[in-house]
């Protein structure tokens, strides 16, 4: 297998989907062994960091990429499957930025009241027991949680010719900010220009499904993926992903409940492809087969997931088997 290492420095960033060149050019079936900024820029590094005074908000959420995929041209599927995601730094950061989060105002639901202060916490990563550790300010209460590393951003060059902020999720996929897409996962996402464009960042070392502040346990990310090219097959709509024990779809709007809606129909299309099931039929068994976690209700659109498991429904074999190929191949690096 051929592989691609790829470290961009910083004025190599990419903020967009669409709308910027190619850093690579890489054929289907490589691997890449790349490097992801943290969502920050790598700005915010201490307790005392207040995001007002040390970020800059025209760079936030840098994409490593874009990567041109040759032979990919739209109405094609790109498949990228996640091998490793291993922090890239001993810590992480999480804070809280004015107007922005799910519980505080925000400058698209205008009040009164002054926005939450600001405050920042960093998170220790402890590697060999596998965890990161809260600290309280107000109290004295530390908890070591699981770290679920983890890629808040995956997508490809929109449609239509447009550019669209990294920090955006939409149909080509972007800043979905779902725990789904851990290393193991392959994600699918239509091609909307030739050679897709595809760029991926906003390493989590951590967050819970709707990442309710608007920023989980941000650090930077060593990743490993995988990048292949499906010919001849149903389009996904919606950005899809398979594990080894779920099929997914992410849908994203406002107000978040078109955003589950979108995921929903986006699932009763797979199933359909799946197991030659009509739309009642299909909706019939997402309703009694389906779960329906958050993954954000903070960003321009929120994003909301349908997941079932594999192990409720007969053996498939999603875009013939490329997601247990792609796992057999990751297991050969």
């Amino acid at each position: 297998m051929h592989v691609v290492e790829y470290r961009p420095e910083r004025h190599e960033f990419a903020w967009t989907f669409g709308g910027v060149p190619p850093v690579r050019r890489v054929a289907p079936g490589t691997c890449l062994r790349l490097w992801t900024e943290d969502a920050f820029s790598g700005r915010l590094t201490s307790t005392s960091d207040r995001p007002s005074a040390v970020l800059d908000m025209s760079e936030v959420n840098p994409q490593t990429g874009p990567f041109h995929v040759e032979g990919a041209e739209p109405g094609d599927t790109l498949a990228v499957h996640l091998v490793e995601l291993t922090p890239a730094r001993d810590w992480g950061a999480s804070t809280l930025i004015p107007l922005f989060g799910a519980l505080s105002t925000t400058d698209r639901t205008a009040l009164l009241h002054e926005p939450l202060p600001e405050r920042t916490w960093i998170y220790q990563l402890d590697r060999a027991a596998g965890t990161v550790l809260f600290e309280a300010t107000s109290a004295d209460l530390r908890l070591e949680l699981p770290c679920n590393p983890m890629l808040g951003t995956v997508g490809v060059a929109p449609p239509g010719r447009e550019v669209r902020s990294s920090l955006v999720p939409d149909v080509f996929g972007g800043n979905m900010d779902t725990p789904e897409m851990r290393a193991g996962a392959t994600c699918y996402l239509q091609v909307n220009v030739p050679g897709a464009l595809f760029s991926v960042g906003d390493g989590h070392y951590r967050q819970g499904e709707g990442e309710s502040c608007g920023t989980a346990v941000e650090g930077a990310m060593d990743v490993v993926l995988i990048v292949e090219l499906i010919k001849n097959a149903p389009v996904p709509a919606w950005p899809r992903i398979e594990t080894d024990t779920h099929y997914v779809v992410v849908g994203s709007s406002r107000p978040l409940e078109d955003a589950w809606r979108a995921s929903q129909v986006g699932m009763i299309a797979w199933l359909g492809e799946l197991y030659g099931l009509d739309r009642l039929d299909a909706y019939q068994l997402l309703t009694q087969a389906a779960e329906s976690p958050l993954a954000n209700v903070v960003d321009t659109n929120y994003s909301a997931v349908t997941k079932i498991a594999k192990a409720l429904l007969p053996a498939a074999a999603a875009y013939g088997g490329v997601h247990r190929h792609l796992r057999e191949q990751a297991r050969s690096l």
